[in-house]
Order: structure tokens, then sequence, then C-alpha cells
């Protein structure tokens, strides 16, 4: 009977589809924790303070957060949704659970106290790894290859609680590993996920949405026919392209600051970082405070989104671009714990008010709309969910979904291949690409015989070429790799000479050694520059680990089609 239900349900097993459920539920119990802690409770709080405070807060939360990543974190980063993106290329995934409080905390600390980026990363973070550690526990019940299941499950789930949009949360989970590609494999248990993700997160906290406009009936206000509820006007679907095309654009230079402030928070020192973003949010605190009356460059950018289409000038719009930029581009670089998502969001909507304003269309809540989608997917290379986004936001209502696929589709040709995600890979490997990223240590072999440098070639010859068979054999002093002793050398030497000459003064010594850090594909790559079917493998001072042979790449091949690994 299991059998039947299993095919009947897309060949999953039962155990992988409850173990999603379970995956799910305890996601949205963690992320509504995690965000009640973060937003009514200190960012709201925050928000009502005097300037000085406002200023002072977001370099506390960014040294809090050093702190917590360091000592209750185990030393991780503050890395999040990344760290979805780069396990899930992975060939076994882990993320450790016990580094999970380390980062929901820092997290709080980050957004708390101001820091400019959203809640979804560390609720990705959260949900990816009590996936895996779902996967660990159920032990046996459960099959290795489907730790990648939960994984991306959990990751759906996270998105699906915090945005309380569950069929987002299941597009954008498979959409983010790749630039150009989706991973279907996970469909079902992300499915199964998100829906209890969501119906569990709120039931705890409610439906109230994420962008502050999207509030029922909102995003339908009346323009003298121009938007149909039922129809999509021409003047629309321009104004979609030429908003795909601003944001492609705009997106394009976010991906390359954001990727810059990630390779900075790597190479500079932590206090000089702290320094620095922490100075630069203080000083666009205070320049908000004047330029706006409210501190629109804290936090996620929630409050920037409400502002900005209540109706406001160019000029304040452009400048709440840019300041907003600033502020999350300074709190990637000090080491803000958080996410893009929301932030991208916030870009979005800022853009596609001025946008929308610049045409004289600014009476109504779709060119934001339209930004959000634009933005978000060029940002983050995941169109189908931004658009998912907003139908789950307005109801499935096709004058803003059809316009929002175009303006959507539009960014991402102009955006190319720039992306806020660092780990994210252009598409899926195939079969045999796939087994070229297998780590060279699958087919090492150390239990090899070596011949010493001052071995006649007598030696070598009735030892190795007439006892054993070998054509070629490494050349080792005292643990370290020196050369290859070859026969299609020695033949080159008189008979007679056989018995004074060492294999010392005729080995080959300009071959290439590989490391054990290596993938296959740089020992094929390495052996096919020489001409050779065996490759020595050393450490980084030069020490003889072992070889990789071409018959062991052979049949290690055909050990994979046999085993289906």
């Amino acid at each position: 009977m299991k059998k039947y239900l299993a095919a009947a349900i897309g060949g999953h097993d039962l155990r992988l589809l409850a173990a999603s459920v379970a995956t799910g539920v305890m996601v949205a119990v963690v992320v509504a924790a995690f965000e009640a802690i973060t937003q009514p409770v200190i960012l709201d709080w925050l928000l009502e303070q005097r300037l000085p405070y406002l200023m002072a807060a977001p370099i506390l939360g960014l040294a809090v957060a050093q702190v917590v990543l360091r000592y209750l974190g185990r030393g991780t980063s503050g890395s999040t949704s990344d760290e979805y993106i780069r396990v899930f290329h992975d060939r076994h995934p882990r993320l450790p659970i016990g580094e999970l409080p380390g980062k929901l905390l820092a997290g709080v600390a980050t957004i708390g106290m101001g820091g400019a980026v959203g809640l979804e990363g560390p609720s990705i973070y959260a949900g990816s790894s009590l996936g895996l550690w779902i996967h660990e526990k159920a032990g046996g019940l459960l099959r290795r290859d489907e730790a990648r299941l939960l994984l991306t499950a959990g990751a759906a789930a996270g998105v699906a609680a915090v945005f309380k949009a569950p069929a987002t949360g299941v597009i954008f989970a498979m959409e983010a590993p790749y630039r150009d590609d989706v991973t279907p494999q996970a469909l079902l248990p992300s499915l199964l996920a998100s829906a209890a993700s969501y119906a569990t997160f709120v039931s705890l906290v409610g439906t109230t949405p994420v962008v502050p406009f999207f509030q029922e009936g909102s995003v339908f206000l009346e323009e003298e026919g121009n938007v149909s509820v039922l129809g999509v006007d021409l003047v629309d679907l321009a104004g979609a392209l030429l908003l795909g095309i601003a944001a492609g654009l705009a997106g394009r230079g976010f991906a390359w600051l954001t990727r810059q402030a990630k390779s900075g928070a790597v190479r500079v020192p932590l206090m000089t970082r702290l320094a620095i973003g922490g100075a630069a949010l203080a000083a666009l605190a205070w320049l908000a405070e004047l330029a706006f009356d409210a501190p629109l460059t804290l936090g996620p950018g929630t409050e920037a989104m409400a502002w900005v289409v209540d109706d406001r000038g160019l000029g304040l719009i452009a400048l709440l671009f840019g300041f907003r930029l600033a502020a999350t581009t300074a709190t990637v670089f000090a080491g803000g714990v958080g996410g893009m998502f929301i932030p991208l969001a916030a870009l979005g909507v800022i853009l596609g008010e001025f946008v929308g304003a610049a045409i004289g269309q600014n009476d109504t809540a779709l060119y934001p709309i339209l930004g959000l989608a634009a933005f978000l997917g060029a940002g983050y290379r995941a169109p189908i969910a931004a658009v998912m986004f907003v139908a789950e936001s307005t109801g499935g209502v096709g004058s803003f979904v059809v316009p929002a696929l175009v303006a959507a589709a539009v960014s991402q040709v102009v955006a190319g291949p720039s992306s806020v995600a660092s780990y994210q890979r252009a598409k899926r490997l195939g079969h045999l690409e796939r087994r070229f990223t297998l780590p060279l240590t699958s087919i090492l072999s150390t239990d090899v015989f070596t011949v010493p440098s001052d071995a006649t070639v007598s030696e070598f010859v009735y030892v190795h070429v007439l006892g054993r068979r070998e054509r070629i054999v490494p050349v080792v002093d005292r643990g370290r790799f020196e050369g290859m002793a070859r026969l299609e050398d020695i033949s080159e030497l008189d008979r007679d000479d056989w018995e004074t000459t060492t294999v010392g003064e005729c080995m080959a010594t300009d071959f290439p050694t590989a490391r054990p850090s290596w993938t296959l594909r740089d020992a094929v790559a390495a052996m096919d520059a020489v001409h050779m079917d065996v490759l020595a493998v050393t450490d980084d001072d030069g020490n003889f680990i072992g070889v990789v042979t071409e018959a062991e790449i052979l049949k290690l091949d055909e050990i994979l089609d046999e085993t289906g690994g």
C-alpha cells in the first residue's frame, strides 16, 4: 500500500513529506519569535526615540551582532541567505544547528537597532538549518540524498512565514540557487513545508502584509479608468517596459555595490568596518531626519515604502533612493546580519514611485508594485518569485500581474548576470559536469609503490616495469615528491648504462602535481595538458600523498553508473 501511495505523490516517500510538514511548523514558530522580538519590541521602540539615539543605535547593533557571532555563534560569519545557496551546491549540505541561535540573535541586534537589511535572511537560514537538522535526526528513516530536499523546503518555509506568502516561498527557494534556472526536485516537499509554515505563522502573528500599501483595497485606486481590474492598459505596459529598463540598470549597480561591500567585509579589519559603517549609518539617519522628518534609512525599509507612496516630490524620492542604497551597503560592509529581499523590495517601490511620478502616474499603487517586481527580480535574479509575490499580495489581479511580468522580464535582460547573491550558479550542471565537480579524494590512491631517486635504472626496470608492469612510478625521497620515472625515458638509455645511471638522473620533473582540494575536472585538465594518465598529489609543502590515474576516473564513472550515485 505504501508503495502505491508513494507513486501517487510523485515518488516521494511519505516520511519525507511528513518531515517537510514538521519542518514548516518548526520554522514558523522560530521565525515568529524572531520577528516578534526584532520588529515590534526593538525596532518600533527605536524609531520613536530622539535623533541622538537613532544615530547611535546602528553602530551599537552592529557591534553587538559581531560579539554574538563570535561567542554564541562559535565564530561563524554573518552570512544568512547566502549560506543556503552555498550549501545547496555542496555534495553533502551541512549547516551546524549550534550556530543558529547566534545568527538569529545577531539578526535581532542588526535589524532591531536600525541596520538596513531584511528579516528574511535569518529566516531563510533558520529554515535551511532546521530542515537539515530534521534530516539528521531522522537517522535511517530518510535517504542521504533527501537532505537537499529538506534544505530547500526549510528555506521555502522561512520565506513563506516572514512574507506571509507561501507560493513566493516555494518559488524563491527553488529559484535562488541559480541565475537562469530552477531546481524542481524539491517542489512537493517545499509546497508542504511552505503551506505548513504559512498556516502556523499567520495563526501566531496574523495576516498583516509586510509591504505597507498591500492593504485590502489599497492597490485598486480609481484613476479615471486607465487601470482596469479586468484588462491591462497599454500605457501601463509601456510604463512597465520603461520601469524594467530602469530597474535593470539600477539593480545591476546595486548588485555591484553589494559584492564590493561583501568583499570589503572580508578584507577590512572588523573595527575599521564597524567605524566606517556605523558612521555612515549615523550620518544617513541625521540627513534623513533633516530631509524627510523621519528616520527612513533605518530598518529593512517598510517605513520608507509607506512614506514614499504618499504623493512625494521627485527630488525627495530620488534622495530617499540614494539614502536607502547607501544604508544597505553600509550595513553589509560592516558585517550586519540580515537579508536583501526587503531592502531590494523597498528600493524597487521607491524607484517605481519615481518613474510613476515622472510620467504623471503617481495616483496609483501600480508603479510601486511594478518597481518592486522589477528591482527584486533583477537584484536576486528571481523574477518568478518577484512576480509571484506581487500576485499573492494583490490577489492575482491581471492589471497588476501582467505589467509586473513585463517589468520583471525586461529588468532581467538589462541586469545581465549580476546578482546580490554570492554563490548563485548560472544553471544546473549536466550529468557529466556534476561528476567533474566530485573531489579529487574520491579517486585518490595513497597505497602506491614509489622509487627513490638513488635507485638504479636496472632496479626500476626489474622491480617495477617487469615485476609490477608499471610504466610510470612516482619518485619519492624522504616523503617528498621529486618527479616521475617513466619507461619511455629509460628506453632512450643504452642497456650497458642501466647499472650506473640512477632514476634521479633521468626522471621527468616538469609535470604538474595536484592538491587534495582539487576536483576531478582540475585533475583531468592537468593530465590532458601534459598527455599523462597518472598525476601525483602532494600537499603545499611538496610532501607526497598519492596518485590519481585515468583508469580510476573511468572506474569511478562505471561505479556511479551502476549505483546511481
